[in-house]
């Protein structure tokens, strides 16, 4: 097996049951905000389910930045296209948005945006701090 796939299993095994905390979480929030909730226990389990996917997909695609004869735009296009499939099925699957060309359209927009953001943010991050480390060994030497 490569070993790039088994990274990317090892990381989603690893990180994937933070998901169904964290929508066990986002449930007692709602509970102790509204008061009111009620679910069925398939919708509970295709919750579950559908947060360690999204968790296990999220924590294991954190391989593809580090594949070394991947260019940057490839890896971003692998990274971003493992997370969109996933979130936007499993938003679809359960119900957390409506299935209509419009909300799908808007969703991905956001996502998109959202996905670019914070990778744009990390990517200047990890610039200053190389540049910071190159000063302090061009003093060092």
């Amino acid at each position: 097996m490569n070993r790039y796939v088994k990274e990317f299993l090892h990381r989603g095994l690893l990180f994937g049951g933070f998901g169904p905390i964290v929508v066990g979480i986002v449930l007692a929030i709602i509970d102790t905000v509204t008061g009111n909730i009620s679910l069925h226990g398939t919708q509970i389990l295709l919750s579950i389910v559908s947060s360690y996917l999204l968790a296990f997909v999220q924590a294991g695609s954190t391989v593809f930045e580090q594949i070394e004869h991947w260019s940057t735009v490839k890896s971003v296009f692998f990274h971003f296209l493992s997370l969109y499939v996933v979130y936007v099925g499993c938003y679809l699957l359960n119900s957390w948005i409506p299935f209509e060309k419009t909300v799908v359209l808007i969703f991905t927009c956001i996502f998109a945006v959202g996905f670019f953001a914070i990778w744009g943010i990390v990517v200047v991050s990890v610039k200053i701090a190389e540049r910071k480390l190159n000063k302090v060994l061009h003093k060092t030497f």
